[in-house]
């Protein structure tokens, strides 16, 4: 597929010096960072949905059959 992209001159440089200092085509760059977005927004997308299914109980109930091998920090606690 053939997608015609504009993009600002400045965006445009800055994948161009990009993609050369890696040594990548500028169609690759793109590509790979659109495969990245669509990746996050699907697991965002995956773990509200697998939120709905949880509760803090049961999250709780997990974390209480953790041996307690190192000491707790102020910050780790529920």
């Amino acid at each position: 597929m053939n997608i015609a992209l504009r993009l600002p001159d400045s965006l445009g440089m800055s994948l161009k010096e990009f993609s050369k200092h890696e040594n990548i085509s500028m169609n690759q760059f793109i590509t790979t960072a659109i495969a990245e977005k669509m990746s996050a927004l699907q697991t965002y997308d995956y773990l509200q949905e697998r939120s709905k299914e949880g509760s803090i109980a049961h999250a709780r109930s997990v974390l209480n059959k953790v041996p307690n091998r190192y000491p707790m920090f102020k910050e780790d606690e529920l």
